[in-house]
């Protein structure tokens, strides 16, 4: 899935979603995004964005500085 059919917020994210072609990978990569905007959800979704944040640490903080920017 290419970032030009993903709705993404930040460019740190479209730039890794150019790189990923797997649909469970895009997925985990929107939903870290969607996370960082909104934190609200449950425990089990803030074990899930822990993990995809270890998997891509340095993906999660380019997201993270490109939100607090806006």
């Amino acid at each position: 899935m290419s970032a030009a059919t993903t709705p993404t917020m930040t460019e740190a994210l479209r730039r890794a979603l150019d790189q990923v072609s797997d649909p469970p990978a895009v997925k985990d990569l929107l939903f870290l995004e969607a996370w960082e905007r909104d934190p609200k959800w449950g425990s089990g979704f803030a074990l899930r964005v822990s993990q995809i944040r270890r998997a891509n640490p340095e993906l999660a903080a380019a997201i993270r500085a490109e939100i607090a920017r806006h």
